[in-house]
């Protein structure tokens, strides 16, 4: 993992892009400054005057080490940049993960339900899977140790460690009485950037994209020559809640949709390795292909880079809610002691001259940054008017799901419980999994269906009012058929129940449907408003 973090280092110092992090306050000192009244002072000795004081007098007890780290962190807080910060080695080897999509382990998705860790999917190409461990397996020891009361967190430490060597998993399965025992070799696991890759019917083809990590421009190229292999002519590309990842792997995706030359995105810091421009190398594959990219305040970093670059050159249109506002790049420079310093080097500009950096000061307004009155206007390649300032402003506007009165009554009747309640859902999913009850995950969820899982709460203790619960019906009839496909027939089946309730995805279809070309969709676009999308029935 060292050797992995290192080399993330080298790659990352360059490239980099992320979503926020998190900074504490500290005190901070600076060479030559000048005081409150104006005078000016001796930053260095003035700090380490200070650290002496606090070293040797204060109330607690702090090791040089400790007030130094704390002294970084009040300096990199006194920047007022949510995505500049001191990475220790453990957050480091994080990043080095996230970015990398690498890690060694046994490849299984957990969560955990009635204290126990259960299994949400195992991993394609992970040892687990390759073992027979499957969907809603119950994991009751790792190396002879119980699992139960663990958080998912330590689940994963137990369940990671160094490439080849073996763990003990002891596992309960939904009709089996007896344990089942396995021996894995832990080995090195690559998570997937295109979460799901799905044809919808009628030409159109769906891909999701989780983060943008080394493998993400391969990966949708993949995903699409399968997709176009099985008859997609239009593509829905979902950077929903994808927080960013590699400033090089949002070039490489976007570069695979357009044409050579065209400006992907610009750079520009006060150094001269921070001034940079990447325009489009290669031709573009599926030139033919309309295409509907969903955003929404999730999506952030080289994912606004994409959906940027693609609305400015009228290859894409936009839809859904406001992106992020993440118009920042970030370096990486290793430190001593194994860890190293985020540090925003550069903002980043769309082809066609916008800044979408949402500026996130103490008391400021997010709303106030995108008022009609403050924010600047562009145009596209083909005339069509964008906007700049906070964020991207899809072309098509869908307002999030709005909670019904019913739901948010019976979340509030649930309370404290919500817990439990999972874990009613859970057991009552895995029951139904090992009676092979449901046949098929295109299933109806039955009155039956809401009634037994009524028992099962009361089972826990929980007391819910009748009339609260009936009002919720169409909440529990989602969350029941969701929770039920996932452990019957895999998670791909779980996802596609959800596409069902989702607006911003039915939005997209009415478009796509009656668009032969990009210059058709963009047409349809321009003529829908807001009113139009979110009046659309979810499928």
């Amino acid at each position: 993992m060292r050797s992995r973090a290192v080399f993330a280092v080298a790659v990352l110092s360059c490239a980099l892009i992320s979503g926020g992090w998190f900074v504490q306050r500290g005190l901070v000192g600076v060479a030559g400054a000048r005081s409150s009244d104006g005078s000016t002072v001796n930053g260095s000795r003035l700090f380490e005057q200070v650290r002496q004081h606090i070293g040797r007098n204060y109330v607690d007890t702090l090791s040089d080490s400790a007030l130094y780290v704390r002294s970084v962190e009040g300096l990199l807080d006194e920047l007022h940049d949510p995505h500049s910060a001191y990475l220790t080695p453990n957050r480091l080897a994080r990043l080095s993960e996230s970015t990398t999509g690498r890690y060694a382990g046994v490849g299984l998705q957990i969560d955990v339900r009635n204290g126990w860790i259960t299994v949400v999917a195992p991993l394609p190409g992970g040892p687990a899977l390759d073992a027979g461990i499957q969907t809603g397996d119950r994991v009751v020891e790792v190396d002879g140790k119980s699992t139960q009361g663990l958080t998912v967190e330590e689940a994963q430490r137990t369940l990671r460690g160094a490439q080849g060597s073996a763990v003990r998993l002891v596992v309960e399965r939904p009709g089996l009485e007896a344990r089942l025992p396995f021996t894995l070799r832990r080995r090195e696991i690559r998570v997937h950037p295109v979460r799901h890759a799905l044809m919808l019917g009628n030409g159109v083809g769906y891909v999701d994209l989780a983060v943008f990590s080394e493998e993400s421009a391969a990966d949708i190229r993949r995903s699409v020559d399968s997709l176009r292999g099985v008859g997609m002519q239009k593509l829905i590309l979902d950077l929903r809640e994808d927080p960013g990842g590699l400033l090089d792997q949002g070039v490489a995706v976007a570069d695979l949709f357009l044409d050579p030359g065209q400006r992907i995105v610009s750079m520009h810091g006060r150094t001269p390795d921070a001034n940079r421009e990447f325009r489009d190398r290669a031709p573009q594959t599926w030139s033919d292909m309309p295409i509907a990219v969903l955003v929404d305040s999730g999506s952030a970093s080289a994912s606004e880079i994409v959906a940027g670059a693609l609305q400015d050159h009228d290859r894409a249109v936009l839809i859904g809610s406001t992106t992020f506002g993440k118009g920042s790049a970030q370096s990486v420079f290793p430190l001593n002691g194994g860890g190293a310093l985020k540090l925003t080097t550069a903002l980043w500009y769309t082809p066609s001259g916008r800044s979408i950096n949402r500026r996130r000061d103490v008391g400021d307004d997010d709303e106030a940054d995108t008022s009609a009155a403050k924010v600047p206007r562009f145009k596209t390649d083909g005339g069509r008017a964008v906007l700049g300032g906070g964020g991207i402003t899809p072309d098509v506007k869908v307002p999030p799901t709005k909670t019904s009165e019913a739901d948010i009554a019976f979340q509030h009747a649930l309370g404290k419980n919500i817990p439990k309640f999972r874990d009613a859902l859970t057991e009552y999913a895995l029951s139904l999994k090992a009676a092979r009850a449901v046949d098929s995950p295109n299933f109806t969820v039955t009155p039956a269906m809401r009634e037994e899982l009524m028992t099962r709460i009361r089972s826990r203790g929980i007391t819910i009012d009748r009339a609260t619960y009936d009002a919720a019906a169409p909440l529990l009839d989602r969350v029941l058929g969701t929770e039920i496909a996932r452990y019957s027939f895999g998670e791909n089946a779980q996802f596609e129940r959800r596409l069902r309730n989702d607006a911003t995805m039915a939005a997209a279809l009415q478009l796509l449907s009656g668009a032969a070309t990009q210059r058709e969709l963009l047409d349809r676009a321009s003529r829908m408003k807001p009113a139009d999308s979110a009046s659309v029935s979810p499928r």
